[in-house]
């Protein structure tokens, strides 16, 4: 059975090679076609992927599909097709005075094939953000997407034969051991999107290759109340972020760090908006499922060992849903010992840890792996960008949370154990291409000065160009 995946992955990757070679630098006209029917492949199946993104999840807002995986897939493509033609113009750089009249240039050219490992939080819009950056580059693209979301796979699968021929690009469909199989393939690029534990594991099987990845991590991303926070503007846009998709997002905030004297006003105004956003739990149609059982099961037993070894709980409601709804928690007077901080949430909990002193609070976040995301709340300019300057990060939302994921004039990616890379964009445009630097010598080159036989006009030549880089 192995074998027969392996052989199967083979083909398609052969299937895409042969394509591309036989078309290296595909035209604006062929690479604005592919996008527009990405485009056009998202607006007809919209309803079928909310129905079954809801399928695999047990339940979850066709609002929330509908705003964090079709629109942004909309916005990237509509980006895309916008900006194509200045991004695939060649680059005039400069050129070194000993060196005219001579030129040099940028040639932007896509890498090859192209694999995408996506994940099960955001099954469509993960899965297609890296693919419709990479077909704009002017790649071939195969997908994996998570087995934890079958029916959104098979969908997608469906939705691209129907859309795409098979050497543009494909959606293989399986199990772990499919996309163990699937990193292990030769590709020109390899894109995952996933745990950092898993990405580790990715790029080792992508290093056999010699294969170039880009790897979207996650980690414990913290959120950095100042003491000049609005507490009310501040808990409202924190509930947002934590309970979107009940926290099952790779830059939600995983932990506050709050001035000791402000956790409480903040913690009862965090509770009072996500009641607000969230009246009820079990029965709200708004709040969305964790994803499986078996994370479901995890995220009670991470309240049950942080109860356990001293931490106080605060249940923003009183109901106990069936099913895999999971009402959200905050948990007060937390340490390291406990497995809440020192893994990634990925669910509607939220420590809360208290500080003295801003720089406390900033060397805690050094002292930690260097998370995707990083939010400050606060009306102080000049102790904002000291954060900035004091802690690393993917990425920055100031005093809201999530909102620099959508920016298209922006990169995204993480740094260090959340990922390595960049997308969105223009930087997905340019990850997926080889920017191959090209000079052109002119007819009357002033670099025979250079050729032996050596003698007076050389020694003044290279005397005079020490003299300038001294």
């Amino acid at each position: 059975m192995k074998q027969d995946i392996a052989e199967h992955l083979q083909v398609s990757l052969e299937q895409q090679r042969a394509a591309f070679n036989a078309d290296p630098f595909p035209s604006e006209a062929v690479r604005l076609d592919r996008l527009k029917r990405l485009k056009a492949m998202t607006a007809q199946h919209t309803d079928g992927l909310i129905a079954a993104i809801a399928q695999d999840f047990g339940h979850r807002a066709h609002q929330e599909t509908l705003l964090a995986d079709i629109f942004t897939v909309q916005a990237g493509v509509r980006h895309a097709m916008s900006h194509l033609r200045g991004w695939m113009k060649p680059r005039r750089v400069p050129t070194a005075m000993h060196f005219w009249p001579a030129s040099n240039r940028l040639l932007r050219q896509p890498v090859g094939v192209v694999g995408v490992v996506s994940p099960w939080n955001y099954p469509y819009y993960l899965a297609m953000a890296p693919a419709l950056a990479a077909l704009a580059a002017g790649n071939r693209v195969m997908i994996k997407p998570s087995e934890l979301t079958p029916a959104t796979s098979e969908l997608m699968a469906r939705m691209v034969r129907e859309h795409f021929a098979p050497e543009e690009m494909t959606v293989i469909v399986g199990d772990a051991e499919v996309g163990k199989a699937f990193t292990a393939l030769p590709f020109d690029h390899l894109f995952f999107t996933g745990s950092t534990a898993v990405g580790r594991m990715v790029a080792q099987a992508a290093a056999r290759n010699l294969t170039p990845v880009t790897l979207e991590l996650g980690g414990k991303s913290p959120a950095i109340v100042d003491r000049t926070a609005d507490i009310a503007l501040t808990a409202e846009r924190i509930a947002f972020g934590k309970l979107l998709n009940a926290g099952q997002t790779c830059v939600a905030p995983d932990y506050l760090l709050v001035p000791r004297e402000m956790v409480q006003p903040l913690v009862d105004a965090i509770v009072q908006r996500m009641r607000t956003l969230y009246p009820t739990i079990g029965a709200n149609p708004d709040y969305t499922s964790i994803a499986t059982p078996r994370h479901l099961s995890r995220l009670q037993a991470l309240v049950a060992d942080a109860q356990a070894k001293g931490a106080r709980v605060v249940s923003t409601h009183d109901e106990v849903p069936d099913g895999r709804k999971l009402a959200p928690q905050l948990l007060l007077d937390v340490n390291d010992t406990m497995t809440v901080m020192q893994e990634e949430i990925f669910g509607p909990l939220l420590p809360v840890i208290a500080y003295d002193k801003a720089d406390e609070a900033l060397a805690y976040i050094r002292r930690r792996e260097r998370p995707l995301a990083l939010y400050w709340f606060g009306a102080d300019a000049q102790a904002q960008q000291h954060a900035l300057e004091q802690t690393h990060a993917g990425g920055v939302t100031v005093n809201d949370c999530i909102w620099h994921l959508g920016q298209e004039e922006q990169p995204f990616g993480g740094t260090g154990a959340s990922g390595m890379g960049s997308y969105h964009g223009e930087w997905g445009f340019r990850t997926f291409s080889k920017e191959k630097p090209v000079f052109v010598q002119s007819r009357f080159a002033g670099t025979r000065l250079f050729h032996p036989p050596y003698g007076r006009t050389f020694d003044r030549m290279i005397g005079l160009l020490r003299k300038l880089a001294a």
